[in-house]
Order: C-alpha cells, then structure tokens, then sequence
C-alpha cells in the first residue's frame, strides 16, 4: 500500500515536471493550452481552403440571356390552321403556337443540324415531365459512347419537358444548354429552353397537330401569308 502510494506520487510528481517544462518551453500560458500529456507533440491542423466555385454556365440550369428575336413571345401571325397548332420554321429557328385571330406565340428554338432536318405533318403522341432519354439505335450507331439510358433530371439533355411526335424518334423538348437556342443543332428534335418547353408544355395536348417545314420554306412568306 505504502510502496503503491509512493509510486503513484512520483508518477504525478513526473507529469508535472513535464507540463511546467512544456509552458516554459513556450514561453507563455497563453500560447500553450494545457495538455494532458504535453510531450506529444503534434502540428498543427491547417484548415482546407473552399472548394473553387465553378464558373455558372447553362449547364446547371442556369437560363442563358437569349436573343430578343428568339424570346417568347406574342407576334402578329395569319394562318388558315387551327388555334392549338404548332408550327416549326426550321429555316429560321421559330416554334409558332397558333392562338387564331391573326396572332401566335413565337418561340425561340433548336433545329437538326445539317443532314439531320425534316417535314411534314405530325401529331402529339405522347407528354412527360422530366423524361427519361434512351437514345434510339440510330443515334447509338453514330456515337457509340453515349449512355444506354439516362434517368430523367436536371442533367438529362431532353431538360423539363418533352413531346413525341407521333410514332418518329424525334420530340419537342426541353434543353439544359440555351445557349444552343437559335443554332442547327440535334439529329432532328426540336429543343426549347427549359422554361419555354414548359409553357409550351401547359398548352397542348395529346393529339396536337404540329407542321414541321423543310428548310427551303418559311413559315413568315408561306403559310403566315395565306391567312
């Protein structure tokens, strides 16, 4: 008992030896925190700076400043077709949403690229809100990395919304890239900005008529002019 009270106290007798060596070392308490087995010395923790923030780009949702010719808007139009119908000038990058009394709304859009535009006359076969993207074979033959199926989402390239055009591959749909807005662009789709494919989206219907013109065919000197 004695000899273990003994050891004991010479154990604590050490420790404090240490510690006044550890604040005399530095010079001051201050600079020195109280440590319980000051001769452990560690460095110390340097705090990691920020992560960089990424420059914006349309890319994360962000909507690019487009053109005024290219926003949506209410434009003088006379047409013979129905109020509910959609017309495509490819030629000049516009969606035509047919209100009837000689008036439209005007969209901006994204047409195919070279090789990739076409005509004619379809319907709406299908809506979705956040669509799923499988790309079909045809696109998968000429670019064989793309992704075999990409859930629905900020980063899916069909964006918001999206409207197939009867039994094609192709559908109106929504972007996550604006800046592609007014350029030739797809392997056929029509692509509007995100917040334009959704009020596009609000107005029509399934069985919607939508006349896509070829590129040597203007919708303002063909069919805006025989209303």
């Amino acid at each position: 008992m004695f000899n273990s009270f003994r050891l004991n106290s010479r154990l604590a007798a050490a420790v404090g030896a240490l510690t006044i060596g550890a604040f005399a070392f530095s010079g001051s308490a201050a600079a020195a925190p109280l440590q319980l087995f000051p001769f452990i010395m560690t460095p110390p923790v340097q705090a990691a700076p920020p992560p960089a923030q990424a420059a914006p780009s349309d890319d994360d949702g962000t909507v690019a400043e487009l053109p005024a010719r290219l926003k949506r808007q209410i434009v003088s139009y006379a047409s013979r077709e129905a109020p509910g119908t959609i017309i495509i000038d490819t030629p000049n990058t516009y969606l035509y949403y047919v209100l009837g009394g000689g008036r439209a709304i005007r969209y901006g859009i994204g047409v195919g690229r070279d090789g990739f535009t076409w005509s004619g006359v379809q319907t709406i076969s299908k809506k979705a809100e956040w669509p799923d993207w499988t790309p079909p074979p045809e696109m998968i033959a000429r670019q064989p990395y793309l992704p075999r199926h990409m859930a629905g989402g900020p980063g899916n390239p069909l964006g918001a919304r999206a409207m197939y055009l009867g039994g094609t591959i192709y559908r109106i749909h929504g972007t996550n890239a604006p800046h592609t807005i007014g350029t030739h662009v797809s392997s056929g789709c029509l692509r509007l900005t995100n917040e334009d494919v959704t009020d596009l989206y609000s107005r029509v219907s399934v069985g919607t008529k939508v006349i896509v013109l070829p590129m040597d065919r203007r919708a303002d000197n063909s069919i805006g002019k025989r209303g």
